[in-house]
Order: structure tokens, then sequence, then C-alpha cells
């Protein structure tokens, strides 16, 4: 029982940390209708952006978690908005009315090419790289389950930055904005919305987002590496379709089913963890087959 309830832990915390990147996935796929596979490379990234910050800080600075924390979380933000902006400009707004094959082959694209990059300024990035240790030491112990600081920490950020954004999005002027462009966007621009700020927005927002997930996986597991963007993508991308692409609710449940099945099925299920993929993938199809919209998304409407 024991195992079991630290799996579970375990499982909620990975759930966290694919919620952060599946939040991005859902926001620009419910407002332009675009599956950004690229977005996992955005968070690869912003870790290695948050390394970067670290390295460039004087010794002084970086023997004080207190200062070279936020500084990491700044540095690696940064990285990816800017990243996200760039992609969105010159990679994405020139076929927002093409075909949808080809932003979709562009995104895959838009991947190989940030992988590539952060390849140039990290020769050894294929290999794991450690990662600085700032983040506060030590477990949270409930009974036998023992969970890290830094596993807390992630599971908190996520959950309080998805109820911020879901409210964010219901409330503000911004929010509703968001909604009518998704809705309609030759409406929305009628109504005085701008459709491209809103898309950058957008992006944006999914970057920042993407920004702490990198940061915090580099923490939790003290390495990294440029599969993970990949890797974590992947899951995150299945999180969104579970879920229902474009609701944030379904995107951060769909991660938190994800994160579970990932770490019990690893644990008990036949093939261990060489096959935890192939457990996620059938209970997607299982889900899929009954609603092909994900558990909180709506039916496709067909626009006249």
């Amino acid at each position: 029982m024991s195992v079991l309830l630290q799996q579970l832990a375990n499982g909620v915390i990975q759930g966290a940390l694919i919620a952060l990147i599946a939040l991005g996935y859902t926001m620009v796929y419910g407002i332009i209708q675009l599956i950004n596979f690229a977005h996992g490379e955005v968070f690869m990234v912003a870790s290695y952006g948050g390394l970067a910050t670290f390295t460039l800080l004087p010794d002084d600075l970086k023997k004080s978690p207190a200062v070279a924390l936020p500084l990491m979380f700044a540095g690696g933000i940064v990285v990816a908005v800017i990243v996200a902006v760039i992609m969105e400009r010159f990679a994405y707004r020139p076929l927002r009315n093409a075909p949808r094959l080809a932003p979709l082959i562009t995104a895959l694209g838009v991947s190989v090419f940030l992988q590539e990059a952060v390849r140039v300024f990290y020769p050894n990035a294929k290999s794991n790289l450690p990662y600085p240790k700032v983040f506060p030491e030590g477990n949270l112990t409930i009974g036998t389950v023992n969970i890290s600081w830094t596993g807390v920490m992630l599971v908190v950020l996520s959950v309080g930055l998805a109820v911020i954004l879901q409210t964010y999005i219901n409330r503000s002027r911004m929010g509703r904005a968001m909604r009518a462009t998704a809705q309609d966007p030759d409406t929305a621009k009628l109504m005085g919305v701008n459709p491209d700020r809103v898309i950058v927005l957008t992006f944006i927002i999914g970057a920042v987002l993407a920004g702490v997930a990198g940061i915090m996986f580099g923490g939790y597991l003290n390495n990294i590496n440029i599969d993970m963007g990949f890797q974590n993508g992947i899951f995150a991308f299945t999180a969104a379709v579970l879920g229902g692409v474009g609701s944030i609710r379904g995107a951060v449940i769909g991660a938190f089913i994800i994160g579970l099945i990932k770490t019990v099925a690893g644990q008990y299920m036949p093939g261990g963890t060489q096959y935890d993929y192939v457990w996620i993938f059938v209970v997607l199809i299982l889900v899929l087959v009954f609603r092909p919209q994900g558990l909180f998304g709506e039916p496709e409407r067909v626009r006249a």
C-alpha cells in the first residue's frame, strides 16, 4: 500500500508538470485551431534559458537561492516568450489561412530547429546536464509518503496558475476577446477585437506557463536534456486531447490522469516503465472511442 501511495503522489507531481505544458497546447488550439507541436521545445528552451541565466550570475548570487531562483525563472520565461513570439510572427502567421497541414508541418520543422539551436550552444545537450540546486531541499512526509518540497511547489504552481488563467479568460476584457476570437474571428474583428494581438498574447501566456514548467522540471529532476521537450510535449498534447482540446479544465484534469497512469502503470502493469506510453495511449483511445471530443470538450461545430 505504501508503494501505491508513493506512486500516486509521484503521479500527481508528474501531472502538475504536464498540465503547465498542456495549457499552452489547448489555448493555442482553442484560438486558431493550431496544434503547436513546437510548444514542447519552448518548454525545453526555457529550461536551458534558466540554466544560462544561472551560469551568468556572479558566484555570490549563485549561493543565494532567494536571488538565484527568481532570476532563473525570469530568464527562462523571457527566453520562452521571445521564442514563442518570433515563432508566431514568422512561422505561423503567414500560414494562418493555409490548409491545416501546412502549419502542422511547420510546427514540426520549428521543433527540430529549436532542438538544433540549443545543441549549438550546448554541444553535450543530448546528454543529461546537471541543473543548479537552488530549490528548497528536504521532503514533506505524510505517513509513508515522501514528497520533495520542489514537487509540492510544482503542484501548487500548476493548480494556482490554472485557476488564475481560467479566471482571467472568464472575467477579463482580453479574456472575452480571446473567447470571441475563438468562436468567430471575423465577427470579433468587426466588433473591435484585434485578432493578431489576441493570438500573440495567447502565445505569450502559453510560453510563460511553459517557462515555469521548464525551470521546475530542471529543479525537480536536477538534470535536463534536449529530448525533454519532445517527451513531455507528447504527454502534454495527449493530456489536452484527453481532456478536450480547447478546455483549460480538461487540459489540467487530463494532465493529472496522464501523470497517474504513467507512474502507476509503470509500477504495476506488464512491461513496467518501458510500456508506460502504451498504457497512456490505450486509455486515450478508449476515451476517444466513446467521447471523441474528450472528457470536457464540446463537439466541433461546423461553420456554414
